[in-house]
């Protein structure tokens, strides 16, 4: 009886080499965009203390509530898996007090999270995301450069069906009074509300705000909006985000009734989604998050970021026209005979040495079998060495971009094919 077959964990998946070339592309690009703006790269450890989202993400989140992968460890240590990025970024900026190195300090990040959430198109219970986060300044040009270098990014990739969604929610005391009437108003329809809803109502009423099902969203068309209960402080600054998104050609919309689902968010927040997504459109969001440094034990300093699903990002471009090709081995080295092997192994690792993806037969296969292989891998040009070529000390190259097929010289092989800059 044969060995029982592992297979992956429910909720996670392989990313195999016809995808990790798109990664590796996306990572590129995230590493050669985010330097124009001067954000530098932070790697925080896979798990944290199980405290650091608790008290960051709220007790009251479904993340925290129900979604975290949590256990004790041999020392009693109470550990998490991260399910998201912000706050183990903040743990960071604290401990190693980079707020002391420059009055502002830029990140950006692409990393795996973990959350046991129900898997479903674009959403794994591993999965990864990229984001910035940008400490120091209170001022709403942060705030704009924040959304612009998300929405920009995107544009980078190739991604035109974007919607990006604006809103304030004010300080904590003005969602105070918001919570009050938001609850005043449902309370009559509360025998109505989902399970999930009615669970909210006491705890994180504004949460009610995210819901899905749809004669929720038919009701909540005529409860109080947020933006009537902001101060002139917080409505200032939303209009100076506003206006710096306008001076930069930044389309938005404004959306009254959209909230982040985690507790830290203060005044600005955003998401940009698009249609290719169907239901779950979303591919990023965030805002500011002026308290937070404080609550995880940092002095008062003043935060705004955003994180980026990679899977959603991945199934966008799945299906936009994008012009990204992988990267293909430049040449493959046809080999016939005992002797020939020896030359084609050190002919395909001279070429390696001179920066040329460089194949080589390792099956001992027929010539047309070789070909066969060299024309299915995307290669460039073949250089076929068998016995014949071996006796008169040449080798045949084949340019499968134009057809050409050529008689080289052994001895000059190596600058032949460096000539023909492919």
């Amino acid at each position: 009886m044969s060995p029982k077959q592992i297979q992956s964990i429910k909720g996670t998946h392989d990313i195999l080499p016809d995808q990790s070339w798109k990664w590796r592309q996306l990572e590129t690009s995230l590493h050669n965009f985010m330097s124009l703006y001067g954000y530098r790269e932070i790697r925080t450890p896979a798990f944290e203390e199980t405290e650091l989202f608790s008290r960051s993400v709220g007790e009251d989140t479904d993340i925290v509530s129900k979604e975290m992968y949590s256990w004790t460890d041999q020392g009693g240590t109470h550990l998490t898996l991260k399910p998201e990025l912000t706050a183990p970024v903040v743990r960071s900026f604290i401990q190693h007090n980079l707020q002391g190195t420059s009055p502002i300090t830029k990140l950006y990040y692409m990393d795996a999270l973990f959350r046991r959430d129900r898997p479903q198109k674009g959403r794994w219970r591993q999965f990864h995301q990229i984001g910035v986060e940008s400490f120091g300044s209170e001022f709403p040009e942060q705030d704009g450069e924040v959304i612009i270098v998300a929405y920009n990014f995107f544009r980078e990739l190739g991604l035109t069906d974007l919607t990006l969604k604006l809103n304030s929610i004010g300080y904590p005391e003005c969602r105070t009074v918001y919570r009050k009437s938001l609850q005043d108003f449902l309370r009559p329809y509360l025998p109505d509300l989902s399970e999930t809803s009615q669970k909210r109502f006491e705890k994180n009423p504004l949460r009610i705000l995210d819901t899905k099902v749809p004669h929720e969203i038919a009701l909540l068309r005529n409860a109080p909006v947020i933006s009537d209960y902001l101060s002139d402080e917080d409505l200032n600054h939303f209009e100076e985000v506003k206006a710096v998104l306008n001076k930069c050609d930044i389309p938005y919309e404004l959306d009254p009734r959209m909230v982040r689902g985690l507790d830290y968010y203060t005044r600005t927040t955003f998401e940009i989604t698009s249609d290719a997504l169907g239901a779950q459109n979303a591919i990023c969001g965030g805002g500011r998050y002026d308290h937070l440094v404080e609550t995880l034990g940092g002095k008062p300093i003043p935060a705004v970021g955003f994180a980026a699903g990679v899977e959603r990002i991945m199934l966008v471009l799945e299906n936009s026209d994008s012009n990204a090709k992988p990267e293909n081995t430049d040449i493959y080295i046809v080999c016939l005979g005992d002797v020939s092997r020896v030359v084609a192994f050190t002919l395909a690792e001279t070429l390696r040495q001179k920066g040329l993806a460089t194949e080589t037969d390792m099956l001992r296969r027929s010539l047309k079998a070789q070909l066969r292989d060299a024309n299915r891998t995307g290669v460039k040009i073949a250089v076929i060495i068998g016995k014949k070529e071996m006796e008169n000390q040449n080798a045949q190259v084949k340019d499968f971009r134009t057809g050409d097929q050529s008689e080289i010289r052994q001895d000059s092989l190596v600058d032949y094919i460096v000539g023909l800059n492919l």
